[in-house]
């Protein structure tokens, strides 16, 4: 079965009909998968599939997607209609398609209020998720763990200071990493309940609706401190301080929290270091020295 069938099949399971094999008409996508639109029942769906699928990344990526659109929120995600991790030829993730439509005059705010509203979503069991995840192409573990330091330190920096180490990151930096991981509780602000995050805040990850409203999509979502989402929100820019003005009406951050923001860049910083190389490596280099 060709993946145009596969999609025409589950498709047809969502809309309670037989539809033959369906075109899919290429888009632009990301850096990871390729993506197009299609026609079915009357309305168009988005199509994202990856030629070398990397294990679970489809349900991972709906996991993430319908946690964020049960939350209480008002930011727009996608609905997840079917996904498939059958293999070459055969993984997609299906997905309502919302066209892109231009920004109404309080996007900043409306944008800082959602994120607010979504980080009020917490779980009783801790830091962690459903189901292990990715940032862009890097596995993610998500086992829970109670304590937000310990789970920083284990599931995310210690976790990327490792891959960091086998791609080439020098032997001071991993050992200011280890020192960093030590000294993690004094590093990170008062204890908060987890917040559900959407986890890979870029520019490049935040969509305008149809009717001009901030959306999200492609998330690497779990029960987080929300001061991690604003770490990776100012590590390529895009984002007003309007929005975090916004933000920060509607849902106070704990004092430090600008200090601290860059020990939660680092996480993203390590990432693209074992993803691109380059010069995220010294970037990495120079904030681990910061904090150690």
């Amino acid at each position: 079965m060709s993946r145009a069938e596969a999609v025409a099949v589950a498709l047809g399971a969502y809309l309670g009909q037989t539809l033959d094999a369906v075109e899919l008409r290429g888009v632009a996508g990301g850096c990871i998968n390729s993506a197009a639109l299609c026609e079915a029942g009357g309305q168009t769906w988005f199509v994202k599939w990856n030629e070398r699928p990397l294990p679970g990344q489809f349900a991972a990526e709906a996991a993430g997607l319908a946690a964020l659109g049960e939350s209480e929120s008002e930011l727009v995600v996608p609905q997840v209609v079917a996904h498939d991790d059958g293999g070459p030829g055969r993984s997609f993730l299906i997905l309502e398609y919302l066209a892109q439509g231009r920004r109404r005059a309080d996007f900043d705010e409306a944008l800082g209020r959602g994120l607010a509203a979504l980080h009020r979503t917490s779980d009783a069991r801790g830091f962690g998720f459903s189901g292990e995840g990715y940032c862009g192409a890097t596995p993610q573990p998500n086992g829970w763990l109670a304590s937000w330091p310990e789970f920083y330190a284990e599931r995310r920096l210690r976790h990327q200071l490792r891959l960091a180490e086998s791609r080439g990151l020098g032997r001071e930096a991993i050992a200011d990493g280890e020192r960093v991981c030590e000294r993690i509780v004094a590093l990170l602000g008062p204890p908060e309940p987890s917040a559900l995050i959407h986890g890979d805040l870029w520019s490049g990850n935040l969509h305008v609706a149809p009717d001009g409203r901030p959306g999200l999509i492609d998330p690497a979502a779990y029960f987080g401190h929300r001061e991690a989402e604003l770490g990776m929100m100012v590590l390529f820019g895009g984002f007003s301080e309007r929005v975090f003005a916004a933000y920060r009406e509607a849902f106070p951050l704990a004092p430090g929290w600008r200090e601290r923001q860059e020990l939660y860049t680092l996480y993203h910083v390590l990432n693209h270091y074992t993803l691109f190389g380059g010069g995220y490596g010294a970037q990495a280099a120079q904030i681990l020295e910061r904090y150690r």
